[in-house]
């Protein structure tokens, strides 16, 4: 699939000149500093040295007085506390913290996570009626929530009340819950609008450290869950997740919790731990639990106490991550092969499948792959209680939740964000959702976004790249949404030697730029059908990530190839 090259608007030489000089680093660092909103010494320092004192004051989120109120309330009456969650990343890390550390200062309380499968996604008729039969009086909801108006009056009769911290969009009316903190609702002037469930939580009990003017020390303990939260939700690494992700990954990097642990050597990781890592080493694993079985053995595995006792649960989880890799890659084939052999679904400008014997815990992941071969807004549904349930994926700059919405008198429930989002409907409204959705789509999507993007940072010269030039790279991380790892562009290159196709689907070679004897290693994965472009000796440009590469004890720098390009 040929991609779509953009690059970032220039910052203007005269300020890229003035930032370049003001913290000495090279025109091209500067350039990426001002594109993440760096424009000053002050500004640069405040980027490269988080301080955690940068975090935002708790109380300047709508209803965090109620909330706070209330929890200390139900601690000082020794009411009976339920800390309620999703059975995903976000919500298992959100349970895991709160009950986590509630637990320690607070006897009486407990956790609960939804089955997946009996119960669906956010608050269920089976989770309130577990409260009112055990003598719960106060639920604090945890990535879920904000669109449970029927559940949460209900909970309200049976004198349970919530304190809902969530993050997805509200609906066009708010639960009757005792506090509502999610900063996307109306009238929250909470300064930051992008934290992830497990932030919203973490949140509430910077709240409780503040108005108690305890435990902070405590707190900042837990924030390596919440660093696993943001880079699995995929939340903008911006802002206060940027702060609260830096200290997380210093935390697990330096002393992580056993379940953590075990996770990262379970899945290989070796170096230092970062948001990547997280995204393909953690996030799979942690969900594997609510996909194949019940989340709540991810929580125990979060909280675990020993490393032995925490090795032995990742081991599970680990063994069901497997498992379900066997129904992805399964899933994924017939459904390709669903597209390929109905040429009229080829053409269409959306993906929207149903299968009732597909596992329910992986039609997110399949409509990811889905999109890695034909890039358009995909739904991928099967059949759960005699509905349609499914998960819904994006191209970059579509917003599917909005395209879901417009056909919201076909489903029975849905809820999301801009790049995924979940929907329920009845069996028989398949078709007309289909037909729907592709309209809504195909008179709102442009031409440009089915097309794959690069977002390309900054052209450079090859000889700008080298261990200074990495340094500061290195310190521009965490990287993810809004903060990514640089994209650079270099054009007039050439092979040294002769190129190699790895496993038959890789790529390595080594290059150089006209009028420089200078050699970088390069490496492409999945790149392999560049091979007799690079291989024909005409000049060619293309677009890197600059990495470090350990082998053998050596540690050397190497192009990461993002896409290839011949000259023009």
């Amino acid at each position: 699939m040929e991609k779509r090259w953009v690059f970032h608007e220039s910052a203007g030489e005269e300020r890229v000149q003035k930032l370049s000089n003001e913290i000495n680093i090279s025109p091209a660092l500067a350039n990426l500093l001002i594109q993440r909103g760096v424009n000053d010494f002050e500004e640069a320092k405040c980027f490269f040295r988080p301080s955690l004192k940068m975090l935002h004051d708790p109380f300047l989120m709508k209803d965090m007085d109620h909330a706070v109120n209330r929890l200390i309330l139900a601690m000082e009456r020794t009411e009976k506390i339920l800390i309620y969650g999703d059975y995903d990343v976000d919500g298992t890390t959100s349970v895991a913290l709160t009950y986590g550390f509630l637990h320690n200062i607070y006897e009486y309380i407990e956790y609960y996570i939804p089955d997946r499968y009996k119960e669906g996604y956010g608050i269920s008729e089976e989770g309130i009626q577990y409260a009112a039969d055990n003598d719960f009086s106060l639920i604090i909801s945890l990535d879920c929530g904000i669109r449970a108006v029927g559940l949460i009056n209900e909970a309200r009769k049976r004198n349970i009340d919530f304190i809902i911290c969530d993050h997805h969009r509200p609906g066009d009316q708010l639960p009757p819950a005792h506090a509502i903190l999610n900063p996307k609702q109306d009238g929250c002037n909470y300064p930051f609008k992008e934290l992830c469930g497990c932030g919203v939580g973490f949140k509430l009990l910077h709240g409780l450290c503040v108005r108690t003017k305890n435990y902070h020390k405590q707190l900042v303990e837990w924030l390596d869950l919440v660093a696993v939260a943001i880079a699995a939700d995929i939340v903008p690494i911006t802002g206060e997740n940027r702060i609260l992700s830096y200290f997380g990954l210093q935390r697990l990097n330096g002393s992580p919790r056993p379940g953590l642990k075990a996770l990262a050597q379970l899945a290989g990781l070796k170096s230092e731990i970062n948001i990547e890592n997280i995204v393909f080493g953690f996030a799979p694993r942690i969900n594997a639990a609510g996909r194949m079985e019940h989340a709540r053995a991810a929580v125990q595995l979060l909280l675990a106490d020993t490393d032995d006792c925490a090795l032995k649960m990742a081991n599970e989880l680990n063994i069901q991550n497997t498992e379900r890799r066997g129904f992805d890659t399964h899933m994924t084939q017939e459904a390709l092969e669903m597209i390929e052999q109905n040429e009229a679904v080829k053409q269409t400008k959306t993906t929207v499948l149903f299968k009732n014997d597909w596992h329910k815990g992986v039609v997110g992941i399949v409509a990811s792959r889905c999109i890695e071969k034909y890039y358009r807004p995909t739904i991928i549904l099967t059949e759960s209680h005699g509905k349609a349930s499914g998960s819904a994926r994006s191209v970059d700059g579509f917003d599917v939740y909005a395209a879901i919405d417009a056909c919201s008198d076909l489903l029975e429930q849905f809820g999301g964000h801009k790049y995924a989002a979940g929907l329920t409907l009845p069996l028989d409204n398949i078709p007309l959702f289909q037909k729907r959705f592709e309209e809504i789509v195909s008179t709102s999507i442009s031409e440009d976004q089915l097309i794959p993007l690069v977002n390309i940072d900054v052209q450079i010269k090859l000889s700008d790249v080298g261990a200074k030039f990495f340094n500061v790279i290195k310190q521009l991380a965490p990287f993810g949404p809004g903060n990514m790892r640089p994209v650079f562009m270099s054009d007039h290159l050439m092979v040294y030697g002769y190129p190699q196709v790895l496993k038959e689907q890789h790529l390595k070679f080594s290059v150089r730029q006209e009028g420089n004897q200078k050699v970088y290693n390069a490496i492409g994965f999945g790149m392999a059908h560049y091979y007799e472009t690079i291989l024909e000796g005409k000049p060619f440009k293309m677009a890197y990530n600059v990495e470090e590469n350990h082998y053998n004890g050596n540690t050397s720098l190497q192009l990461m190839i993002r896409d290839i390009k011949p000259m023009e």
